[in-house]
């Protein structure tokens, strides 16, 4: 990317009804932004939603196709509890799963976390905007961010046609 190019934007979805209500801190809406500037990316928008999987798909698609970003992070509501509904809004939304990334993430928590297994985030594809679910904690996310940090330009290159070398 060149100087004169303007910078790819991402969108950082805080999904907590907590959160949402105010009555919750969030950690990991931060920890992700900061993420997503550390791949050289303008964080555009930030929010915070409720546990709605229909809001959550509703919001996922907005971002992709009116905004058009080309990164959506979501922290939370990836766990077993009856609330967290995240992988299943995300899968309603996206075109092309990306499994890898998926992985990647439960093997780096592995070494983290005894609860690792227990992750249902996913990642996927929708047009050229790639959507990864990462857990609520912050010290999770900058951990599964060192991970996928060497890969993640390369995904968004060629979503968006700038790469043709693998």
């Amino acid at each position: 990317m060149s100087p004169t190019e303007p910078r790819p934007r991402a969108a950082v979805l805080t999904i907590s009804t907590s959160r949402a209500a105010g009555e919750a801190v969030d950690q990991g809406g931060p920890a992700l932004a900061s993420f997503a500037e550390t791949l050289g990316l303008e964080v555009e928008v930030r929010e915070t939603i409720t546990d709605d999987a229909v809001l959550i798909s509703e919001r996922l698609r907005h971002l992709c196709d009116e905004v058009g970003v080309a990164l959506v992070l979501t922290t939370g509501g990836t766990g077993f509890a009856p609330t967290d509904v995240t992988p299943e809004a995300t899968r309603a939304v996206i075109e092309r799963q990306a499994p890898g990334i998926a992985e990647a993430m439960r093997a780096v928590s592995r070494d983290h976390t005894p609860h690792w297994m227990l992750s249902r985030a996913v990642a996927g594809i929708r047009d050229a905007t790639l959507i990864i679910n990462f857990p609520g904690s912050p010290k999770s996310i900058s951990e599964i961010g060192a991970a996928l940090r060497p890969a993640l330009p390369h995904a968004l290159a060629l979503l968006s046609g700038r790469s043709d070398s693998h």
